[in-house]
């Protein structure tokens, strides 16, 4: 016989840890919505009126710089959720998180979530934990991106996204891969010849398809 909490599995890692009771509480509150690329669930420095659990596809979350150049902090699939500065207490968001590869997630207002956020519960001590791994994974990022090579960081960008997405194939431009990673698009174009030349994957008409994953590992950053 299943255990209890695995009837209400919802797609999303965070809330699957919680205990049934827990989780059937949540999904009250919680609506489905489609995902598409592009589409932006933040705004930076606007307000944040609700907090998302992806179950499918990739978000990232960046900094807009004064010159309106777009820089990469975060990304984040069904292992995590976007909303942390509401968790923190703030009505507002620092950063801007938008839809990088299509999917879909629950969504919960801010309100309904900071209500069920009572000190000491499953969901608090949750919350707590993601924050400490959500730290460490931006420090990480920070040091990636100071002493990592182009190459190193695209194939660290690409199988985080294989992970996330858990198919072979999946679409990419160009375009948002150099915007992501800081870059112009002709080095990523460099890149990803020379990745296709090694036979790591494909990559044609904005679909990435990770043909040899073992050595795309080893080409990356730890």
């Amino acid at each position: 016989m299943p255990e209890p909490a695995l009837r209400h599995r919802t797609g999303n890692q965070l809330l699957d840890r919680l205990p049934a009771d827990d989780s059937r509480r949540l999904l009250r509150s919680l609506e489905t919505i489609s995902l598409p690329h592009g589409r932006e669930l933040c705004r930076q420095d606007g307000p944040m009126s609700h907090v998302y659990f992806p179950t499918s596809g990739v978000c990232s979350i960046v900094s807009i710089a004064d010159n309106g150049k777009l820089v990469e902090m975060a990304t984040i699939g069904n292992e995590g959720m976007i909303g942390l500065p509401v968790f923190l207490g703030l009505d507002f968001s620092p950063i801007r998180a938008l839809s990088q590869v299509s999917g879909k997630a629950l969504r919960m207002p801010a309100t309904s979530f900071l209500r069920a956020l009572e000190p000491g519960t499953p969901l608090d001590r949750l919350m707590r934990r993601y924050m400490a791994f959500s730290m460490r994974y931006a420090y990480q990022t920070v040091a990636c991106n100071a002493l990592h090579s182009l190459e190193e960081r695209m194939c660290r960008w690409l199988l985080m996204t294989h992970d996330r997405v858990e198919e072979e194939e999946f679409k990419l431009t160009q375009e948002f891969l150099a915007e992501m990673l800081g870059v112009r698009r002709q080095s990523v174009t460099v890149v990803a010849g020379i990745l296709q030349t090694a036979g790591f994957l494909t990559y044609r008409r904005g679909i990435v398809r990770i043909i040899n994953r073992e050595s795309l590992e080893a080409a990356s950053c730890e």
